[in-house]
């Protein structure tokens, strides 16, 4: 039986992930089209540097850098929750159907041009796909129902939303409003304002700070359902808030920019060697670890100076895609 792991250790780690993700973030500031010195960063931040620096640096990517580091946090923290929630290494957030949901709230707002009339439009009607995907769960885990049954009803709200994002785009009379659906279903936090910022930042920390409380209810699950009930732990109320907190930071992620898959698969998986098997302290690592790697693949896709430029979405797909097939095999005893 291997030793618990020490506190030192621990924080240890998290400061390194929280420097990285700095790191990350201070890269994402520098390049672009337009690779800048760190002094011109700084001076751009604190407004003493030429208007089109602190243009460039406060204007266009600094809201960049700032979705990118919470969708990243968001993501990796729900991955790391619903991994230990449901006891499946494969699940992520769109296992429970709430990236389906929001996806479909957003893609309505684009086929019936909703957004095009009210620039809102997009990410509210992503939130409300969310919320809508979170009734129906909410109301599963209120019946106490298995984990099983939470698995089994994401996968339809999931299927139901991929069915009728596909039929709009079928049915879609202009190819452009096609174009625009798609383009914004691979995801991106490109060309994002404070305003994007300022709808999506409150949903998403809120959601981040319910999901860090359940540390200590996971723990206890990861002993058995039966063994946690034992322990006094109110089984349903741990579901709803991991629920909740999953619909508030996954939807409002992706209601500003598109669909990032991925990250809530690869990263709770690469950091749980490192924390052990107390699911409580995966889940800050998580999120500093969801952080670094979501700007650290912004950073790739504008260094990538061939063609139009990459999205997210692409390049985390092409990441954990091969990833996932892996687990997949692992699970099976056919990779060990």
């Amino acid at each position: 039986m291997k030793a618990p792991l020490s506190l030192h250790y621990v924080v240890l780690l998290n400061v390194s992930l929280t420097l990285v993700a700095l790191g990350m973030a201070i890269m994402s500031l520098r390049f672009g089209y337009v690779p800048l010195p760190a002094s011109d960063v700084l001076a751009g931040l604190l407004g003493s540097a030429d208007e089109k620096i602190v243009t460039i640096i406060r204007d266009l990517r600094l809201p960049r850098t700032i979705l990118a580091l919470l969708i990243g946090a968001a993501t990796g923290l729900a991955g790391a929750v619903l991994q230990s929630l449901l006891r499946n290494p494969l699940a992520e957030p769109s296992v429970v159907g709430i990236t389906g949901g929001a996806s479909l709230g957003a893609v309505i707002a684009l086929y019936f041009g909703l957004s095009a009339v009210f620039p809102f439009a997009l990410p509210l009607s992503a939130l409300t796909g969310a919320a809508i995907a979170t009734i129906v769960l909410y109301l599963v885990a209120a019946r106490d129902s298995s984990t099983l049954t939470l698995i089994l009803v994401g996968m339809a709200i999931g299927g139901i939303s991929l069915s009728l994002i596909s039929l709009a785009m079928n049915l879609s009379p202009n190819p452009w409003a096609v174009s625009e659906i798609i383009f914004w279903l691979l995801g991106s936090v490109r060309d994002r304002s404070f305003a994007d910022v300022t709808l999506a930042a409150p949903f998403i920390v809120t959601g981040i700070a319910v999901l860090l409380t359940l540390g200590k209810p996971l723990d206890a699950l990861s002993l058995g359902e039966e063994a946690a009930q034992s322990l006094g732990m109110d089984l349903t109320r741990v579901r709803v808030l991991a629920i909740v907190g999953t619909s508030l930071a996954v939807g409002a992620s992706v209601a500003v920019a598109g669909t990032i898959g991925f990250v809530g698969l690869v990263v709770p998986h690469l950091l749980r060697p490192l924390v052990g098997q107390m699911p409580s302290r995966l889940l800050l690592p998580s999120a500093l670890g969801g952080a670094a790697l979501l700007a650290a693949a912004d950073v790739v896709v504008r260094l990538i100076t061939v063609g139009p430029e990459l999205h997210l979405g692409i390049v985390t797909s092409l990441i954990g895609a091969p990833f996932f097939l892996y687990l997949i095999l692992k699970t099976r005893k056919i990779v060990r």
